[in-house]
């Protein structure tokens, strides 16, 4: 694709030897060099606090790239070409005097990328030193989530970033933005009249937003201990994707004409009062129960466990929108670990006809679904209903989908993952899958009320079985309303 091949940049990456980096960003970075995305002169410098000889570190790099990238997808000539790219600087982030060596690695005719692969507690620091060696004047950062645990903390963050550089060359990052499906999103809805004209109170019942992991803690316990579910998965995520579903048509495709739009919905998202707590929002938190038929721990029983923390690993709620579109369409919104599946997907609900005249015992097959699945399997579903063939079948109606799975359509195409994406559009200065600064204030202003809420009320997270759907009063949530999770077994 060299039509596409994006100028040359020197992409410096705060903490390249961490989980995130050798995981995602690296095995990112290999595939669009292997796309032939990347210019000849891009460059890619890792920096971390290891000391020692760099041949060493880089040995680390490769050795992640050989074990994240999959074998189909990998050659020898394609990893040496990229491994020829990368150098690796061992400095200590805060210390001013440090960015001297990094500046000797920076060409001043590369636009320079820094991606902040660290805690965002020292954001603040990174940035002022690279405006003090010159280094911030044209430079993009892209910064990684969690940023801050609360409103106030997330301000001091963003604040402190934009003392040195503006809105418009930060670029956060939420991974599920760059999802092939939730791109779809924007197409299905505004490319296709069959659904925008139908996407309002007026025929849509509900919808549902998942986001449900397979896995425990996995080492993690420090971090998501001090965050748990709703800051960790809600306050982001699901709150993005919520957005893309309930936004208004944007004037055109530009970043902040759709960013204004989401933030109109988070604006528009009704408080959740103490009162209200027990009905609209469950916590919940996984005790020991079996994974893919092994036993798995508990979550307090996890290693390094504090065994009295009271913080949630499952939190289901339901939304509601103050808005002409949305007026009486509840959200139900739910994430949890230790789930019987790895799955992420959406479902809306669109009403029943106003009339029914099919046989009783089949009403409830009435209402058509629009389920839009961003993993394990991305594609887009529409059930609707049928009738059954067969001579003996009469009028019985069969439900069944009318559907798109990329990677059955699309056989010849690899799906990117969605750093790819991301960085890809990052190197192009696009930043319309990139959340902004107050798309993050009012998110967290919505979810800082639930938290102090349960403060208030000091009652503990329900537990639920590990390898379950979450605890029994999340199901009550929703049937309260004569729904149910879609679905479930």
């Amino acid at each position: 694709m060299p039509a596409m091949k994006l100028e040359s940049c020197t992409f410096a990456l705060f903490g390249a030897l961490g989980d995130l980096a050798l995981r995602k960003l690296f095995p990112a970075l290999y595939q669009l060099d292997r796309a032939g995305l990347l210019h000849d002169a891009t460059r890619i410098l890792a920096l971390a606090r290891e000391t020692g000889e760099p041949s060493g570190h880089l040995r680390a790099i490769e050795q992640a790239l050989r074990l994240h990238v999959p074998a189909k997808e990998l050659t020898e000539t394609d990893l040496t070409r990229f491994l020829a790219r990368l150098s690796y600087l061992g400095m200590d982030f805060l210390k001013a005097e440090d960015y001297a060596a990094l500046l000797e690695h920076v060409s001043p005719q590369d636009q320079l990328i820094a991606y902040f692969a660290t805690p965002a507690s020292v954001y603040g620091g990174i940035c002022a030193n690279l405006a003090a060696v010159g280094l911030a004047e044209g430079t993009r950062v892209v910064l990684e989530k969690p940023i801050g645990h609360d409103l106030t903390s997330s301000r001091a963050v963003n604040d402190a970033v934009a003392q040195v550089f503006p809105e418009n060359r930060v670029y956060r990052i939420d991974h599920y933005l760059g999802k092939e499906t939730v791109q779809n999103l924007i197409a299905l809805r505004f490319a296709n009249s069959l659904f925008e004209t139908q996407w309002n109170q007026n025929h849509i019942s509900h919808v549902e937003i998942t986001v449900a992991e397979k896995v425990g803690i996995e080492g993690r316990w420090g971090y998501f201990d001090q965050a748990g579910q709703l800051r960790d998965m809600i306050q982001n995520h699901l709150l993005q994707l919520l957005c893309l579903i309930a936004m208004d048509p944007p004037s055109d495709l530009s970043a902040d004409s759709i960013r204004d739009e989401k933030v109109k919905v988070l604006k528009a998202l009704e408080p959740i009062s103490v009162e209200q707590l027990g009905q609209r929002v469950v916590r919940g938190q996984y005790v020991a129960g079996s994974s893919d038929g092994r036993p798995v721990p508990g979550y307090l029983e996890e290693e390094n466990s504090n065994t009295q923390s009271d913080t949630e690993t499952f939190v289901a709620l339901r939304a509601d929108i103050r808005n002409w579109r949305w007026a009486g369409v509840p959200f139900y919104l739910r994430t949890g670990k230790r789930m019987p599946q790895k799955l992420s997907q959406i479902v809306i609900h669109f009403k029943a006809p106003p009339h029914y005249i099919f046989a009783p015992e089949q009403r409830q097959l009435i209402g058509n679904k629009l389920i839009i699945r961003l993993q394990p399997d991305e594609g887009i579903a529409l059930q609707v209903l049928t009738k059954d063939q067969g001579l003996d079948k009469g009028m019985q109606l069969r439900s069944g989908p009318l559907q798109l799975s990329f990677s059955d359509t699309y056989r010849s195409a690899r799906i990117p993952d969605a750093y790819e994406r991301l960085l890809l559009e990052v190197m192009r200065g696009n930043q319309n899958l990139f959340v902004r600064k107050d798309e993050i204030e009012y998110a967290w202003q919505w979810c800082d009320q639930l938290i102090d809420g349960w403060h208030r009320l000091g009652e503990a997270p329900k537990p639920y079985t590990a390898g379950s759907w979450g605890p029994m009063a999340s199901v009550a949530l929703i049937t309260r309303d004569g729904r149910s999770w879609y679905g479930d077994l």
